[in-house]
């Protein structure tokens, strides 16, 4: 399967109350939610995305908190997939259960800039750029189920049955 999305550039470190802030956790609403997706640093990202874009960083993506808000406020804020150098393990993880793609790619945040336009090949494992080409790690095993039933309850739902 292979996506084509727009680039929204971050940097290194980006911590889950950056990707939603302390104060919006009020709610369970999920566009609620998204409505403030990384306002911690740019608060009109959410107006920005079209649905199926991707997420760009560097190292650490999602440190801090484990809170399932993070990649929930990503998730309905349209991004398809989060493509980074590296995650927090906690954040990656959520990911998985909640049906967003976390995807490490060493090198992606030096070969693109916010707003290109690039192909991500879920088969081939690879990024597609103008003229690069990145290998990719995506989960695999039980968590690429978990990923194919689009997350750990509905995974959860067609074991039981």
């Amino acid at each position: 399967m292979k996506i084509t999305g727009k680039v929204h550039l971050f940097g290194d470190d980006i911590d889950t109350d950056a990707i939603i802030p302390g104060a919006y956790l009020k709610t369970t609403d999920e566009y609620e939610l998204a409505s403030h997706c990384m306002a911690g640093i740019d608060e009109n990202f959410p107006e920005r995305v079209e649905d199926g874009d991707f997420l760009v960083a560097g190292e650490n993506f999602g440190c801090g908190s484990s809170r399932e808000q993070a990649p929930i406020a990503i998730k309905y804020c349209g991004i398809k997939a989060i493509i980074v150098e590296s995650f927090a393990r906690i954040f990656y993880r959520n990911c998985i259960n909640l049906g967003v793609f976390p995807i490490e790619c060493k090198g992606i945040s030096k070969h693109v800039k916010d707003g290109d336009v690039i192909e991500l090949d879920l088969e081939e494992k690879k990024v597609i750029l103008k003229d690069t080409v990145l290998d990719c790690n995506l989960p695999t095993g039980t968590a690429k189920d978990i990923m194919d039933e689009g997350g750990l309850i509905n995974y959860a739902k067609k074991q039981k049955n």
